[in-house]
Formats: structure tokens, sequence, C-alpha cells
């Protein structure tokens, strides 16, 4: 009786396991990766057009967060200064610096190489498209710069400090009162609850614990944590 089969088909279950296992291996190596902050880019640290110090220029000379980001307030983005805000200074102090080149041939037409072109400065912080945030709507009541991207007073070259993860947020929306501040000290990175309190007695409250649950119902802070609050 002759063969039902060919002779190649002798091999087929091999090949059909060697695909499986790599269907699954890819699988696992997949969910190791998308699974874990690594895809969420945190201690991303790219170098940028100009080496601009955050440390020197929030630190030491204390400028105010607004007045770089200036939308922070009114707008559901931050945005990035434009050459216009940096020359703002930069066309009286530290002229001559050979770090300033770009910011020169952007905004300075007796500079030689003058382009006019704007800073292209490498975006650090980016939610995916399918996702809403609203900057004006956290800074309006109560989250503070620091509670997301961290201690950037300290950095000489900003990096993605926390993962920014749907679990990430939602950790924050199922508990506000650990991360509220009052609002006239959202901007300040020095902030310490237990001096605010100890300054301000009239509040009533004695621990920052109970400063958030008063800023909570004060500034009526309800969190979502359906789908549809991010994902619209």
């Amino acid at each position: 009786m002759p063969n039902l089969f060919p002779r190649w088909t002798n091999l087929l279950p091999l090949k059909i396991a060697v695909c499986v296992g790599a269907t699954a291996a890819g699988i696992a190596l997949a969910f190791s990766y998308y699974a874990t902050p690594k895809a969420l880019t945190v201690g991303y640290q790219p170098s940028q057009p100009i080496p601009f110090s955050h440390k020197i220029h929030v630190d030491q000379l204390g400028l105010d967060c607004r007045y770089c980001h200036s939308f922070v307030e009114v707008s559901g983005h931050s945005n990035v200064p434009t050459g216009n805000t940096c020359w703002n200074c930069h066309q009286h102090v530290q002229r001559d610096s050979p770090k300033l080149a770009p910011l020169h041939r952007s905004m300075d037409p007796a500079f030689p190489g003058y382009d006019g072109r704007p800073i292209e400065w490498v975006r650090i912080h980016k939610s995916p498209d399918y996702v809403y945030f609203n900057h004006a709507a956290h800074v309006n009541r109560g989250v503070s710069c620091q509670t997301c991207h961290g201690d950037v007073n300290r950095m000489e070259v900003v990096w993605q400090d926390q993962p920014h993860s749907m679990a990430w947020c939602l950790d924050c929306h199922r508990a506000p009162e650990k991360f509220l501040r009052p609002l006239e000290e959202v901007y300040n990175f020095g902030y310490d609850p237990l001096q605010y309190l100890s300054e301000n007695p009239q509040l009533g409250v004695k621990t920052p614990e109970e400063l958030g649950l008063k800023l909570k119902e004060q500034f009526d802070v309800k969190p979502k944590e359906s789908c549809a609050t991010c994902h619209h």
C-alpha cells in the first residue's frame, strides 16, 4: 500500500513545535518588556541642542517653572520655551558662551550662520496619542510638577523620573490626598508639609495626611478611575 503522506511531512510535527516555541518565547519576551517600566522610558535622558541646566536656573537662580513653561496653568499641555524666552536673558547674559551658539543662530541676525530656525528641543515626556492628560486640571488642584517630574530643580540634564503608566496614574487617582499641596506651593520644589503646617496653624490640621484630606475637600477633588477618564 503506497504512503498516503509525502516524505516531507515526517518533519511537520517538529516544524510546528519550533514555531509554537518561538511564538511562546516572543510573547514572553514582549510581556517581560512592555509590562515593566523599561517600556516607559524611566531614566530616559537625551542630549539637548543647548545644555540647559535646570539646577542652575531653578535651584540657584530661583526661576519659576511658569516663566519657561508658560501654558501649564491654562492649557492641556505644558509648552517648551521658544527662543524668545531664552533670548530675553541671554542677549545680555553669557552672550559669548559657545553653548549658546544654537540660540544665537536662531535669534541673532548678526551672528555668523544665523538661520532664524527654532530650537529643536528633544521631547522627554510623552503620553501615547490615545491618552488624554490635562496639565492645567492637575496643577490648579494642587498637584505639583515635582510629583510627576521628580526633582527637576536638581537636574543638570532632565530625565524621565516616573513611569507615567496607567497603574501609576491610578495610584494617585485612588488616593489624591497623598499628593495634594496648597496652590501657592505647587511650584515650590522645597515644599515641606510639616513646615507649612507649623507656619499656618490657622488651618486647624496637624499632619500632612490631614492636610491632604482637607485640600481634597477644599478643591472638590473627585478623580475618576474609569477607562473613559483618560481614553476619550
